[in-house]
């Protein structure tokens, strides 16, 4: 009998897998489609040697991950490459605030009368990262805090919504940039605990840069792949499960998948009932004929681009697709151009890149043409440039990889009290109402990324179990 089973390759999946394995457990993971990798998969979508990433590109929160940088994942082939802005935010004046490595360039870029005010919203955090990254992303109920007076400081500023902490901001691009920055986990800007993603993001840049890892995502899930299979690990792909009894007999189940698949697999009827899915996404990848041509000297230079006019637009495309029900005009768009560091992830000259919008659950339009015609207001001549394209809606995106229900890319709504306590109002949130059942996806806390957190964070959950039977 094995000691664990986990039922998802993803991120969250392996890293449980690998944690359990370190600590001398025997451990397999199954894995329903052809190869390892969920959110953190390479592919040739578009023409012959153009590798995209069909869902996460940008790693802010995999580099500062406490659990990634615990683990030996560089002797199994990941290479963190840094572009030499992490982040830009281009506005229709041909300019852009970005955000830097450096505080002073990053509030240089917020002009005059904000860049103050943004020095003394990060500096009482940046110097205690570290501390404060482990404690938040350990919560609830994983580990004793090591600093509970910095994160209680954080809390206060970082609970209320994101729209109270920008009004320490006086001009538009400050208070555009950390609305982008909202954005990126499909939050409206006026909820709970918004103001807490804007400055986790903003801290990570800091810290350790928004990196893309060199090959494409694929490359962190194969280095956990490779690690798992050195401690003895086995992984079974190809291998969907239905029910419980599809699976080996095994002391605990780890289930890296959403809820809902989780309460249909294990029989837990309507335990779930009150979980909540968000907005999907639209994502283009692209095969490009040379760079884009951004009319902003930053955004070529960057890793990650964000794209939206100003806060009220993209307050407006998030109030669109997950309020109104309908897609925005002007979508507010996160990019992603991995060609700025790693030249091989296209030919010679060419470029692969990355893009998606915001739209309701289940959407089954086309956003195609309100992207481009976004892009073009940033980057003139876009289009010229574009070789190929392979787009997907909600639909697709949930038929490549089954935690996006709706096209949801967080794996639930990042909203209310879920954006804390998920996927239940539980101080046990990777506990099932089986005792050897357990969860350990994206919908359990710190949330949506790649960063192995909530697989961590389960496996503790299952270890101690597995040393009290």
């Amino acid at each position: 009998m094995l000691d664990a089973v986990v039922v998802g390759a993803g991120p969250n999946g392996l890293t449980a897998a690998v944690e359990l394995a370190r600590r001398g457990f025997s451990v397999a993971v199954f894995e329903a489609r052809d190869t390892v990798g969920g959110g953190a998969r390479t592919e040739e979508l578009t023409l012959p040697g153009f590798r995209h990433d069909p869902c996460s590109a940008a790693h802010p929160l995999g580099i500062n991950s406490p659990a990634f940088r615990a683990l030996p994942l560089e002797r199994y082939g990941l290479e963190w490459l840094h572009a030499e802005l992490p982040m830009a935010h281009p506005f229709t004046d041909g300019t852009a605030a970005v955000l830097s490595r450096s505080v002073a360039e990053t509030a240089a870029s917020f002009g005059p009368r904000d860049a103050g005010a943004y020095r003394r919203l990060v500096a009482p955090f940046l110097p205690k990262w570290d501390t404060l990254t482990r404690d938040f992303m350990s919560l609830p109920r994983t580990a004793l805090p090591r600093d509970p007076v910095t994160l209680a400081r954080f809390g206060l500023v970082g609970l209320p919504p994101s729209t109270w902490l920008t009004r320490r901001f006086q001009d538009e691009r400050a208070k555009t940039l950390f609305a982008g920055l909202v954005a990126h986990v499909m939050a409206p800007l006026g909820g709970f605990a918004t103001g807490a993603v804007g400055l986790i993001f903003a801290l990570a840049a800091h810290a350790r840069g928004w990196p893309v890892a060199r090959g494409g995502s694929q490359s962190i899930s194969d280095a956990l792949t490779a690690y798992l299979k050195d401690l003895d690990g086995l992984v079974h792909t190809d291998y969907e499960v239905k029910r419980l009894d599809d699976l080996p007999p095994a002391r605990a189940y780890v289930f890296d998948t959403s809820p809902t698949a989780l309460a249909r697999i294990a029989g837990f009827g309507r335990y779930y009932e009150g979980y909540k899915y968000g907005p999907g996404v639209f994502k283009v990848d692209y095969a490009l004929d040379g760079p884009v041509p951004w009319t902003a000297e930053e955004a070529r230079v960057a890793s990650t681009v964000q794209i939206g006019a100003n806060s009220a637009e993209v307050g407006a495309a998030l109030r669109a697709a997950s309020r109104e029900g309908r897609a925005p005009e002007k979508p507010f768009m996160i990019t992603v151009q991995p060609g700025v560091v790693d030249p091989s992830r296209a030919p010679d000259g060419k470029q692969v890149f990355w893009a998606y919008g915001h739209v309701p659950s289940g959407w089954t339009g086309d956003l195609t043409d309100a992207m481009e015609r976004q892009l073009e207001r940033f980057a003139p001549g876009f289009r010229d440039r574009v070789l190929a394209r392979a787009t997907a809606g909600p639909p697709e995106l949930a038929a490549r990889n089954a935690n996006y229900v709706g096209g949801d890319i967080a794996s639930g709504a990042v909203s209310g009290l879920q954006i804390l306590l998920r996927p239940k109002l539980t101080l046990s949130p990777y506990s099932t109402p089986h005792p050897a059942v357990f969860i350990c996806s994206s919908a359990t806390p710190p949330g949506p990324g790649v960063h192995g957190m909530s697989g961590h964070n389960a496996a503790k959950a299952v270890w101690r179990r597995l040393r009290q039977t």
